[in-house]
């Protein structure tokens, strides 16, 4: 049994089993890991698996029109370089985020024949700006 004195000297008792204080954890670890499998920014399109923001596109296309004369297709997602670092968008008071664009592909099928391909269309469309997490674990949202 250890004894130790607090502040008033009143003696403090121990009954704990372990000599030593157990080391604490880091406790971010999980949030950081979490983000990082979400947006999957280091890996590149073919090798994204379906989970976090891929599957997110993946289970909303393909969109197609009411008539059925058009698709649009889900063909992956990129991440750009964040226009400022953590403190500049501290200090500007913006928003610390990557500009995300997707690819998209338009299919176009013939009226005529049966699900015959009249015409494919792909483009990079920019879809907006996603927050990043910094180091600590939090977003610089202004």
């Amino acid at each position: 049994m250890a004894y130790s004195f607090t502040e008033k000297k009143r003696i403090r008792k121990d009954f704990g089993k372990l000599p030593t204080v157990m080391e604490v954890p880091y406790l971010l670890a999980i949030q950081l890991d979490s983000y990082r499998k979400f947006l999957q920014q280091d890996k590149t399109a073919e090798q994204r698996m379906e989970e976090g923001l891929e599957a997110a596109f993946k289970s909303v296309f393909p969109i197609v029109s009411y008539s059925g004369n058009a698709a649009l297709e889900y063909a992956g997602y990129e991440l750009g370089k964040p226009v400022f670092d953590v403190k500049e968008c501290i200090i500007r008071g913006a928003t610390y985020a990557a500009p995300l664009r997707v690819r998209i592909r338009l299919v176009i099928y013939d009226r005529e024949s049966s699900g015959a391909i009249k015409d494919i269309r792909e483009q990079q469309v920019y879809m907006g700006e996603i927050p990043l997490m910094t180091d600590n674990g939090t977003f610089i949202i202004n």
